[in-house]
């Protein structure tokens, strides 16, 4: 079952993933079941699901267009089974491509666990933990990785306040960060305290706690993960953004930044960072998949920025391109997490007290 839509800004990304992930699963050994979230919370099957896949192209981005958005499914009686008078979904492994609240912050995977369906990528613990940047910056700290300094506010509290520390303790250029959302929705960058403050009201427009953290100048560097016992780094990539910074505009909307798959850095570098990327998710307590971003300082200090564990499949996604450069294809990428999802429902279905 492909579980995609939702209620967050992520919306159009996460049917777009949906899209790509649907047209690369072989047809001869899955029957894909779309389920779609609306934006008002509404679940809907197979029909309706492949409506909202199709629906809208004309008002995505241009960097998502994929020619042939319809993808075959089954039909919603296929994905029914009857059960005495009551009718279950009959699916052997979700895979949430949730982008966000809702969906990648471990509410869906707890709801997943309480249905007890298998589903693909990281539990709910560190789901949760990668959402709220707060605690995940508490998480790598503790596990000995250097972080951009930090500091956070929630909504309700002396705003000036927060803007004295950030100017004394940050200074400018800074960043001002929705605690919990992705995709770099609602990040702004500062270099006054005019846009300090502006930037604080709109990152309060996305969550009630917000994060300011310190400028890192340097290269951005991403590192795919797959498995978790032990748990394997990919090559890995670089970001060179098109804008100030890589926002939603240069992710996902006009394409113009450039992705470099491998980065060009030395053998002692590569290795170094997926190392990195390895201690970062296990430090979250991932599991399945993730995306490890890093910044390369010039005094050639890699910080961690943040672990997303539902990182984008979109056609232009840099996880699946390092994955392929480090010899896992698109569709076997996908074959991979589904096993580790049953296999994850296996382990722990062996466990005294719990039943499927």
């Amino acid at each position: 079952m492909l579980l995609f839509g939702g209620q967050s800004a992520e919306h159009d990304v996460s049917r777009v993933t949906a899209v790509a992930v649907a047209r690369a699963l072989d047809p001869a050994r899955y029957d894909v079941v779309p389920v779609g979230i609306t934006t008002d919370g509404r679940w809907v099957l197979a029909a309706d699901a492949q409506k909202m896949l199709a629906a809208g192209r004309d008002h995505l981005p241009a960097a998502f267009a994929v020619e042939g958005d319809v993808v075959p499914v089954p039909s919603a009686s296929r994905a029914l089974a009857s059960a005495g008078d009551e009718a279950t979904l009959d699916v052997d492994v979700v895979i949430p491509l949730l982008h966000g609240p809702y969906g990648e912050d471990g509410t869906v995977q707890g709801l997943l666990e309480l249905a007890g369906l298998p589903y693909v990528g990281a539990g709910v613990l560190a789901s949760a933990v990668a959402m709220d940047k707060i605690a995940m910056k508490q998480m790598f700290a503790a596990a000995g990785l250097d972080t951009a300094p930090g500091i956070a506010m929630r909504d309700g509290h002396d705003v000036e306040d927060f803007v004295r520390r950030v100017e004394s303790e940050l200074g400018y250029p800074c960043f001002v960060k929705p605690v919990n959302m992705g995709s770099s929705i609602g990040v702004s960058k500062a270099r006054t305290p005019a846009e300090l403050h502006a930037a604080i009201e709109y990152a309060l427009t996305f969550d009630e706690w917000i994060l300011a953290e310190a400028m890192v100048p340097g290269r951005e560097i991403e590192v795919g993960i797959l498995g978790d016992d032990p748990p394997r780094a990919s090559l890995p990539g670089e970001i060179v953004p098109a804008a100030d910074f890589y926002d939603y505009a240069d992710k996902y909307e006009d394409g113009k930044a450039e992705l470099r798959a491998p980065a060009p850095l030395s053998p002692e570098d590569t290795e170094r960072v997926r190392q990195l990327a390895v201690r970062a998710f296990e430090a979250i307590r991932g599991e399945a998949m993730a995306r490890v971003d890093f910044f390369l300082r010039d005094d050639g200090v890699f910080v961690v920025n943040e672990a997303n564990t539902i990182p984008g499949f979109t056609p232009i996604s840099m996880y699946p391109r390092l994955w392929e450069i480090s010899g896992v294809p698109y569709a076997e990428l996908l074959d991979r997490l589904i096993d580790l999802a049953l296999a994850r429902a296996e382990r722990r279905t062996a466990r005294r007290g719990r039943q499927r």
